[in-house]
């Protein structure tokens, strides 16, 4: 992506005018007021799953205090004229180092769910890393995005034939990579769902990606009612039942009559993740496809090394937003050591805390190749849908081409850690 005639210069001055205009976004630029606008449209059960992180969320702290850590040493007089933002990962060129890290549940955000963010991100020229947790079928998406990057994210389900479905479709989806998310075998025990007794999934919501699968279909076929809690029977209990009968694809009467929402809730819940998960379970994943393998959740850098021993093709840096384990590592703090383990063996994708362009520049100075955004292209979205998307990710790449430029470096090949001090 060349940015000698566009860029950031020309998101600044598209702001501007309109604000001469008398037209403003409703998307902040601001990270901070871009939350509080997000919470302000959101129900306060949407903001909480969406926002929250794991116990006191003293992870979701340190992924954003880690990058005060390092500091950018600008460097002038250097010819930054022409700008290319383009970068290789997985063997591709893309237009930026930037992806859209995968966010479940998105129609707690808004109603056109992973359709509006695929649109944007297609638009953009961002790759999205399809949720496995979506709200919408990869199928839908994909062919929302066209010709569009796009990868999948995989939670390894109880069922290995669940995985391999999974997989089938993704590749059929037009996806390029697997991201095998590793560190959610179990659910992380998050305080703001917990504090409002609220999990989406029990209502039908996020499961689109399962109700969509013929191989899941007839598993819950052969739902024994499993370890799926059971909700005494009252209003809000039934009123809990129509809802998810409304998420179950056909008509709501028929989800209900048939009992297949109900069905398709109690199967999830008993086979979604694994917690028995091994490395050596991913010598099955490689038997099931040949498009690269990138596992998601590395943070030690014998991981990392593990990893390259295994023969997949990427890492992903990342602690899951700080949503799984209270107090863990800030993912940035992971970053160096991990990287040097790698040591260029491996592509290095990178999320969690990713909040301006000066954080993507860090992240890519100490090993990353790439890195994923998260929760800012979600508030986007509960603000202003597909539109709201695009102006998160236009202000964060036009943010990081001008960090960038002002810091003396007109290509991304060009940026290392001699950016950086501590």
């Amino acid at each position: 992506m060349d940015q000698s005639a566009g860029g950031a210069a020309a998101r600044q001055r598209e702001i501007y005018v309109h604000g001469a205009a008398g037209r403003r976004s409703p998307v902040p630029v601001d990270v901070e007021e871009l939350e509080l606008a997000a919470r302000d449209v959101m129900t306060p059960e949407a903001f909480a799953y969406i926002a929250g992180g794991a116990g006191r969320e003293r992870t979701m702290d340190a992924n954003l205090a880690g990058f005060d850590a390092w500091q950018i040493v600008p460097r002038m007089l250097r010819d930054v004229g022409t700008r290319s933002l383009e970068t290789t990962f997985l063997g591709q060129t893309l237009a930026s180092p930037l992806l859209l890290s995968p966010i479940g549940v998105l129609e707690m955000a808004h109603p056109e769910a992973d359709i509006a963010v695929g649109r944007a991100a297609a638009a953009c020229e961002v790759p999205y890393i399809f949720s496995n947790q979506a709200s919408e079928p990869m199928e839908a998406v994909a062919e929302a995005m066209g010709d569009a990057r796009r990868y999948f994210q995989l939670y390894w389900s109880k069922s290995n034939e669940l995985v391999e479905s999974f997989v089938s479709r993704a590749e059929a989806a037009g996806c390029e990579a697997i991201f095998v998310t590793l560190d959610t075998t179990l659910l992380g025990w998050r305080t703001r769902d917990l504090g409002l007794a609220y999990l989406p999934f029990l209502r039908g919501k996020g499961i689109a990606q399962y109700t969509s699968d013929p191989v899941f279909e007839r598993l819950m076929q052969h739902d024994t009612e499993g370890d799926a809690p059971r909700a005494p029977i009252s209003v809000k209990a039934l009123a809990t039942l129509v809802e998810s009968a409304m998420s179950y694809p056909g008509s709501t009467l028929s989800a209900l009559g048939s009992g297949n929402a109900l069905k398709a809730v109690r199967t999830f819940v008993d086979i979604y993740s694994r917690p028995t998960l091994t490395w050596d379970d991913l010598d099955f994943l490689r038997q099931c496809t040949q498009l690269p393998i990138v596992l998601k959740g590395i943070q030690h850098p014998d991981d990392a090394r593990r990893a390259v021993d295994a023969g997949v093709e990427g890492i992903m840096v990342s602690n899951h937003g700080g949503r799984q384990v209270d107090g863990a590592i800030g993912s940035i703090e992971a970053l160096p050591a991990i990287a040097e383990a790698v040591d260029g063996q491996i592509d290095i994708a990178f999320d969690s805390g990713i909040r301006g362009g000066a954080d993507m520049l860090k992240a890519l100075a100490l090993g990353a190749d790439v890195v994923g955004v998260g929760r800012p292209y979600c508030y986007g979205l509960a603000i202003a849908g597909e539109s709201g998307v695009k102006d998160v990710l236009g202000n964060l790449l036009a943010d990081f081409e001008l960090t960038m430029a002002l810091s003396g470096v007109s290509q991304v090949s060009e940026i290392s850690r001699d950016l950086l001090q501590v």
